[in-house]
């Protein structure tokens, strides 16, 4: 039987919403030699489900199967019907060099007839994506390479839309996550080792304790 504090407790504690990239509108991602960025985002989301929630948070994922295809806004209004404090996106990276980056929206884009995401959106993702980046790259320093902290016009789509999809319907918080240089073969290597993955998902717990952190 839960206690009246515990379930209290539990009520309060901070929602996270992890959305594994890919597939999507945007094709199946990236692969390196053996592995692909939809494997490797779905294996780390469910490994930092299970983290999240021995440290008490609230956590729901925006894909119930690993090949389930949901397109970014369908994702982005996941997030909004369940009132998360924070969306994390987790993606791998196809560029030179190695390690892992961090994204959220500066600004306004368009998609799909909407403009978004609004000016309180940008500016708590922006809060929040700087203490997980802190957090997340501190614990990660001599193991996996610090590729930044950017803004969704630093990508692709971004520059193209002036925000990433995800973000542009997003209404709560919103930070990507590119874990990896996957067609790196040191980075590929690295995430697909246990040892690897278990160091990577509790860094991201880490950024998200300090971006969300439980009330005490």
């Amino acid at each position: 039987m839960w206690s009246v504090t515990a379930l209290v407790a539990m009520i309060a504690s901070p929602l996270i919403v992890i959305d594994p990239g890919h597939p999507s509108e945007n094709g199946v991602g990236t692969r390196g030699q053996k592995l692909t960025e939809i494997h490797v985002a779905w294996m780390v989301a469910n490994e930092l489900r299970v983290e999240l929630l021995g440290r008490g948070y609230r956590v729901r994922l925006t894909k119930s199967k690993e090949q389930e295809s949901v397109t970014n806004r369908r994702r982005a209004e996941f997030a909004n019907a369940a009132k998360a404090d924070l969306m994390l996106r987790l993606h791998c990276d196809a560029a030179s060099g190695s390690g892992i980056g961090v994204y959220y929206p500066a600004e306004a884009g368009k998609a799909g007839g909407q403009k978004g995401p609004s000016e309180q959106v940008r500016k708590e993702s922006g809060v929040l994506a700087k203490k997980l980046h802190t957090a997340l790259t501190e614990k990660l320093r001599g193991l996996h390479a610090d590729r930044g902290l950017m803004t969704d016009r630093q990508t692709a789509i971004g520059r193209r839309q002036g925000a990433l999809t995800g973000s542009i319907f997003s209404k709560v918080p919103v930070i990507l996550v590119e874990l990896c240089v996957l067609t790196n073969p040191k980075d590929e290597a690295w995430v697909a080792s246990r040892e690897g993955r278990a160091r990577l998902v509790a860094a991201l717990a880490l950024g998200v304790e300090a971006a969300a952190p439980i009330p005490k």
